[in-house]
């Protein structure tokens, strides 16, 4: 299929172009708009009531639903002269252009620049320098590649005029942005003004001397709701180049679409929720069927259905209803009952991997799933990922997506497949009580690096010692599933259930591996089937081997998760051994120590898989 400039996949909307993010597009950097310039006539609804309680904890109770984003239907015939676009509103940003040519640097708003179109080819959409002293055709102009951002979520114009004047001033210029050395970085860059001679090379803002330059305050912009923080912002800016992967971070909640009904009708009504929420008394169930609303429902009765839609809608407005989303995932796969198998959701249990039968209690081929995912909200230059939680990031941090509360959210839907693996509760907590030593030194680590990122209650979110075994083993077996299932190790995420039992959850040790498309059909079957008994076995058996010896050691081995006093929060890990890619990873490559499962070199630690290794 042909794909035009500019088109994206849903999941993009949420993990990389998002609310708040930049989209290079050929001669424009444009910005991802919120949510209250998004028109929602082609968007889809989508029915996920475990992840909307999770989002109204999070967004308030004026969340009504979960959309997909605006997708112009494939039938739609191209009319470049008439019709409004369909899709995800953008506007230029930064607004301020230099031309290459004569290296004016000038904001869209001096008139200096003039937008050029081509109606059947919108990927050309430009703007050119038309006063430009260059001979012929007015030169396209880039936009600037500086610009300014704050950890409370604000993004601005790099303060041009300022920062070459050293603070406020009547002069407006022109400024001109030269290079004046061999390289492009910021040291041989110079911004010069043509009116009074001021110029300043772009080094100075960096820096400490940046830090303290009351010319780099934040102003509270948020461009992509066309506003500026309502209260104003104490923070100090910082530089930042155009499409720094500091610039944009996503806070995204992702849930399994699980089956909570026993019964074959409550199961069905659940299925069909989306369309059957609407049905609001007895009296339209008949028309319902008439119409083809209720296919699958033929055998039982108007009462009986109408019975089974008010229990169900009872149910889901019940207060008592959590938001956690991960219990009741591990309580279906944990139980594994045939029963609640659906059209979405589909269970195969068989026995534990040959030769690590004392280390797992069952394992599960996950033959079919469905995972929602939602954007909340995003931060600037610090990650979400220093949580253990998008419940713990303060409120100052997390950037909105639209101006006022929102009553929807973005989602995207995708299907896949997958294998479960429940660690046995015996041989876990026997060798817990063997690796006190490291789960100090991991929880020293967990508290340093909070301190240092100014993280409030760094005691808190500790996920303890047995989530950085299950994590370490998932990462050496994904790295080999891929390489046997044929799916890059990009496409592969994890999904860990950990706890210790402590509070209000339940113990859990387990651990899901799954690849999902966007596609209505899913995957086509390759993770689910390493997942056989046989299979499974000797995969593990390579996965450890594997990570016996990694290129970097002994640096590696020898590395602890407070190392010289630096907390990194990983023991023996590496990108040569355990890391993997962003995709992949729900905790960004940390609380990892392949020295848990296996003995690494020169490791004191006890590794949970040292007789079988």
């Amino acid at each position: 299929m042909k794909h035009k400039v500019g088109d994206i996949r849903p999941t993009q909307l949420l993990y990389t172009y998002g609310v708040g993010a930049m989209i290079d597009l050929p001669s424009i950097a444009a910005m991802v708009m919120g949510i209250d310039d998004w028109e929602t006539a082609n968007a889809t609804a989508v029915g996920e009531d475990r992840l909307l309680r999770a989002v109204q904890s999070q967004l308030g109770h004026q969340v009504r639903q979960l959309l997909l984003p605006p997708i112009e239907p494939e039938s739609a015939a191209p009319n470049p002269f008439g019709g409004a676009p369909i899709g995800v509103p953008v506007a230029a940003f930064p607004q301020w252009f230099r031309c290459p040519w004569c290296e004016l640097l000038a904001p869209l708003g001096s008139g200096l620049f003039e937008l050029k179109t081509d109606p059947y080819r919108p990927e050309r959409a430009r703007y050119v320098h038309i006063n430009c002293t260059k001979p012929g055709t007015p030169p396209i102009v880039l936009p600037a590649r500086f610009q300014v951002a704050c950890s409370h979520g604000h993004l601005d114009d790099f303060p041009w005029v300022t920062f070459v004047h050293n603070g406020a001033t009547g002069c407006n210029g022109p400024l001109r942005l030269r290079k004046v050395g061999a390289s492009d970085e910021a040291v041989d860059l110079l911004v010069k003004c043509d009116t009074c001679g001021a110029q300043k090379r772009m080094s100075d803002a960096f820096g400490d001397t940046a830090e303290q330059d009351p010319v780099f305050a934040c102003r509270g912009r948020r461009p992509h709701l066309r506003d500026f923080e309502l209260n104003g912002c104490q923070e100090q800016a910082e530089t930042i180049l155009l499409g720094a992967s500091n610039s944009w971070f996503p806070i995204t909640l992702s849930a399994l679409s699980i089956p909570t009904k026993v019964d074959r009708l409550p199961r069905l009504i659940e299925e069909r929720w989306l369309v059957l929420q609407h049905i609001a008394q007895k009296t339209v169930v008949a028309p319902a069927r008439a119409m083809g609303n209720l296919k699958g429902l033929e055998e039982y009765s108007d009462d009986q259905i109408w019975a089974a839609i008010e229990a169900h809608r009872s149910d889901s407005g019940a207060p008592e209803q959590s938001a956690d989303l991960k219990t009741p995932e591990w309580e279906i796969f944990t139980a594994a009952d045939p029963a609640r198998n659906n059209k979405d959701f589909l269970l195969r249990p068989v026995a534990a991997p040959r030769g690590f039968e004392a280390c797992f209690a069952k394992v599960v081929m996950v033959e079919r799933l469905r995972e929602v995912r939602a954007l909340t909200a995003f931060t600037r230059i610090e990650s979400p990922g220093d949580f253990s939680d998008p419940s713990e990031i303060p409120a100052a941090l997390k950037a909105p997506i639209c101006r006022g509360a929102p009553n929807w959210v973005p989602v995207s839907e995708v299907r896949g497949e997958g294998v479960f693996l429940q660690f046995s509760d015996e041989a876990i907590n026997a060798w817990c009580k063997l690796v006190k030593n490291r789960d100090a030194e991991f929880r020293q680590a967990h508290i340093a690096w909070r301190r240092t990122r100014r993280i409030p209650n760094p005691v808190a979110g500790y996920p303890g010692i047995r989530y950085a075994l299950i994590h370490s083993f998932s990462h050496a077996l994904m790295r080999q599933l891929s390489m046997e299932a044929g799916y890059t190790a990009a496409s592969i995420r994890e999904r860990i259930y950990a706890n210790d039992g402590d509070g209000d959850l339940p113990a859990m040790a387990g651990l899901l591996l799954y690849t999902a498309a966007p596609d209505s059909e899913g995957t086509l079957g390759g993770l689910v089937s390493l997942g056989e008994p046989d299979k499974l076995g000797r995969l593990m058996t390579l996965a450890l081997e594997q990570i016996k010896l990694c290129a970097s050691d002994p640096l590696c081995a020898e590395h602890h998760p407070t190392k010289d006093g630096i907390a990194s929060l990983h023991g023996a890990a590496c990108h040569a051994c355990m890391f993997s890619p962003e995709t992949s990873c729900e905790r960004g490559n940390k609380y990892l120590d392949r020295s848990l499962l296996i003995a690494a070199l020169g490791s004191p630690v006890s590794p949970f898989f040292g007789e079988t290794a």
